[in-house]
């Protein structure tokens, strides 16, 4: 019940119910509380107030489930994602000694810088040698080249004079031959003259006998018969010497018969020939310049450069070390040609294909957004590409969500990744647009 009633300052009545209290030192307290008796009615801007939460909380609710509507619609995501990228293992292409090592573990370095020096020298002089042979190989094609007009115009000549030599011989024929005719006429005569002085001596020999001629004018016709039969003698003689030099004559045009055809025929081959030799030389000097080309490869091998942009790790080389071709050296985390590696449900790949927009959240960076497409979707589940795939038909068998590996690239990774921020094994979280 209430103890007594109290009027406010503004004129309103309110029960005021108290307890008594004693103390330890026997004094009374009286605590007490108010309670309005009478109550105002609501004003119109706690109304208004109330009215506009309301309708606040109803749009909240109403933007929520479009966005999840839209969400769960549009867009497939997924937390099983993480970037990926090609791990670059560096080695050495050739043998040497390191000389110098410029990069620590965890350093960055750009594409095409340099990383570590091979001795160069012996490789020097190999790129000399080289060239000097393959200076030697030019001479050597030049002088092939220039041979061919030479052995060309020589075998032209060699024909003309061949064939002059063959019409020289013809007419040196034809000449012996005429003068073996006359020789022959010679003969003739000869013999006519000493028939003559035959007769004469036996006509003679009785007239001297009985002195009707002198002995001097028979002394006469017998040395004119000698003379005559020496005449025949050397007539014979001078035919015979033509008839040897018709032969010679014959000869010599069978020779030059000969070498005109011989040249007729090898002519054009020594020319062919020549060509050949030419063209093996070119070879020489193309075989020259591919050991000039190698050794200048192997010069430059020794300068040991990154292949892209990354990150160094797992160095392992230093100064003084002999390295063998193939040899690693270190490895370089790439941090431009990345791209995004995301295990999609089984059951969100309905609508996925390649080409999509993909808006790709990195944990790692606060949330920040990258933008990609849908390059590839993998050609069969993860389990299945696992070193041990299950075997589903040997014992019970639970029905397990499995999930696809799907290949998202970046769009525009120079832009929205010039700080280099982005690290293969990142998890993100890509969202990819459906519809």
């Amino acid at each position: 019940m209430p103890d007594r009633v109290d009027q406010n300052h503004d004129g309103q009545t309110a029960e005021i119910s108290g307890t008594v209290h004693i103390s330890p030192h026997g004094e009374e307290k009286y605590a007490h509380e108010e309670r309005p008796t009478g109550h105002d009615e609501e004003g119109p801007e706690k109304k208004s107030r109330r009215k506009f939460i309301v309708i606040a909380v109803l749009i909240f609710l109403v933007v929520g489930a479009a966005l999840f509507y839209w969400h769960s619609t549009f867009t497939e995501d997924t937390d099983d994602a993480q970037i990926d990228g090609n791990l670059y293992q560096v080695s050495s292409r050739v043998t040497g000694q390191v000389i110098k090592v410029y990069v620590e573990d965890n350093q960055k370095v750009e594409a095409g810088q340099l990383l570590a020096e091979i001795d160069p020298k012996d490789y020097q002089v190999a790129l000399e040698q080289a060239q000097a042979n393959l200076a030697s190989a030019q001479a050597a094609a030049l002088q092939a080249r220039v041979n061919i007009p030479i052995t060309t115009t020589s075998v032209h000549t060699s024909l003309s004079t061949t064939s002059s030599d063959v019409q020289g011989a013809q007419a040196a024929v034809a000449q012996a031959q005429k003068l073996e005719q006359a020789a022959v006429a010679r003969v003739d005569q000869a013999k006519a003259n000493a028939q003559k002085a035959k007769l004469d001596v036996e006509r003679y020999t009785p007239l001297v006998q009985k002195d009707v001629i002198s002995k001097q004018q028979f002394d006469a016709a017998v040395a004119q018969e000698a003379a005559s039969a020496a005449a025949v003698m050397e007539a014979q003689s001078q035919v015979i010497g033509q008839q040897e030099a018709i032969r010679e004559a014959q000869q010599r045009l069978a020779q030059a018969r000969f070498g005109a055809a011989e040249s007729q025929k090898n002519g054009p081959q020594q020319v062919k020939v020549q060509e050949a030799k030419a063209n093996a030389a070119e070879a020489e000097v193309q075989q020259a310049q591919a050991k000039v080309d190698q050794a200048r490869l192997n010069l430059s091998y020794t300068h040991i450069t990154a292949p892209t942009t990354g990150i160094v790790n797992k160095k392992n080389v230093q100064v003084g070390a002999n390295l063998s071709i193939g040899q690693d050296l270190l490895t370089i985390i790439p941090l431009t040609n990345l791209w995004v590696t995301a295990n999609f449900k089984e059951t969100q790949i309905q609508d996925m294909h390649p080409g999509q927009d993909v808006v790709i959240k990195v944990d790692a960076l606060g949330g920040r957004k990258f933008h990609g497409k849908v390059t590839q979707i993998g050609g069969a589940t993860g389990s299945r590409l696992s070193l041990f795939p299950p075997e589903n038909a040997t014992g019970n068998y639970v029905k397990v969500v499995q999930r696809i590996p799907v290949r998202i690239d970046f769009t525009d990774l120079q832009k929205e990744n010039g700080d280099y921020a982005l690290r293969p094994g990142f998890s993100v979280t890509p969202y990819v647009s459906v519809k």
